[in-house]
């Protein structure tokens, strides 16, 4: 089994990632949107 490290970039990109997804939660409370998800290839809406 191969173990592959991280580069600066890659670990940069998911932090990044990780700052979107806490901003769209943040958004979708303030505006009381529901968040739209695939969960065991079924859509799934999920209310603030």
């Amino acid at each position: 089994m191969k173990i592959h490290k991280r580069t600066p970039n890659q670990a940069k990109i998911l932090a990044g990632m990780d700052k979107v997804y806490e901003k769209l939660i943040e958004f979708k409370k303030k505006m009381n949107s529901e968040l739209v998800i695939l969960k065991d290839d079924k859509i799934i809406r999920i209310k603030p």
